[in-house]
């Protein structure tokens, strides 16, 4: 493209020639006249600096502008934006090109009389017209570029998500041992425990119960209230703790207590809990993990966790570098493009997360 933009340049300069000739009389006496000639082009010597501005609007707009622009709610704003921008490029070009034919010499300097610079600031504004066909041009070709380029990724995420969901599924499918039989058991269970007095174990069974039936029966939605997201992981801190004593591990889990019709794809929190649980609980250590879960202007979800990091301790049996993190990651990627913020910090003994979601 850059090369056929290039011709059209110099085809344009090659047709702004033009030739200056001045009839002088070097002989008074026999009146002999003689004619010199002088040759301008007017752009073929400033091609390739056009051609610089044209690709900086090119790429500018591709990889950054656009990029910007589609964050804006506001078509007006983006529409007035991007003519903004190709004017102080295409002005630019304009005023620099024509500052650098001012002070392009002239050889051979034999009419000083007939202002040769002008003569081509002249022929410069002359074809402008021209010019900035090839400008809008340009800006056209890169409003192609970048949307159908958008429009390949779209196509390339939608068909990894659709094979990752039928991974998944399938997955599913393959681990699902008869839940009617599982669910009997644990009543089963659920019933022993409280015939025995034992309350704690009777409630621990009853949510690993309320667990398994919501990823069974209710995960496989693409999204689900986060009322029920907040209950499942209400469910997991409960049962984690379990497996220590009450001083060694304290949870403190704040989060909305009057939540409002949002929905948010399941189990997509569950793996940064899990993550505190193993990496920041130590046996025999006074521990405290702090979550939240918070709703910005109705339509930002924000979850947070941040624990204490024991993982140097179990680095001797454990090398996964985390439980479901690249998973999550790769979720978050495939169902909110572009919506998310994840930032993970890990700083002296402190290991902390941050997860933005817009679901709209």
């Amino acid at each position: 493209m850059w090369g056929a933009v290039l011709y059209v340049l110099s085809a344009i300069g090659a047709s702004n020639t033009f030739e200056v000739r001045v009839k002088t009389i070097h002989n008074p006496v026999n009146n002999a006249v003689f004619f010199q000639r002088h040759t301008v082009r007017s752009l073929q010597p400033f091609s390739f600096f056009i051609i610089g501005f044209l690709m900086l609007l090119f790429y500018s707009n591709v990889f950054w502008l656009f990029e910007k622009l589609l964050k804006w709610k506001n078509g007006y704003k983006r529409v007035a934006a991007a003519a903004l921008w190709f004017g102080i490029i295409f002005f630019a070009d304009y005023f620099i090109v024509g500052f650098l034919q001012d002070f392009k010499p002239v050889k051979p300097v034999i009419f000083p009389e007939l202002a040769l610079q002008n003569i081509v600031n002249d022929k410069w504004r002359h074809i402008q017209l021209e010019i900035l066909l090839i400008f809008l041009f340009i800006m056209g070709a890169s409003v192609a570029y970048f949307f159908s380029k958008a429009w390949v990724n779209n196509e390339l995420i939608r068909k990894q998500l659709a094979a990752h969901q039928l991974s998944t599924e399938i997955k599913f499918l393959k681990s699902q041992i008869n839940p009617h039989f599982l669910f009997n058991t644990l009543n089963n269970l659920f019933s022993m425990a409280q015939g025995n007095g034992n309350e704690e174990l009777a409630d621990g069974i009853s949510k690993l119960s309320e667990m398994m039936r919501y990823m069974i029966y209710e995960s496989n939605a693409e999204s689900v209230p986060l009322s029920k997201e907040i209950e499942y992981l209400k469910n997991s801190i409960v049962l984690n703790k379990l497996r220590y004593a009450d001083e060694e591990v304290k949870v403190i889990f704040n989060y909305p207590e009057h939540l409002q019709d949002l929905n948010i794809a399941p189990m997509i929190f569950i793996p940064f809990v899990e993550n505190a649980f193993k990496h920041g609980v130590a046996i025999n250590q006074s521990s405290q993990i702090d979550i939240s879960i918070s709703v910005l202007d109705g339509k930002s979800i924000i979850f947070t966790c941040e624990n204490k990091d024991y993982g140097f301790i179990r680095k001797m049996d454990d090398s996964d570098g985390g439980i479901g993190l690249e998973n999550v990651k790769r979720r978050l990627e495939l169902v909110y493009p572009g919506k998310y913020d994840l930032a993970i910090n890990k700083e002296d003994d402190k290991y902390s997360v941050m997860l933005k979601i817009n679901p709209e």
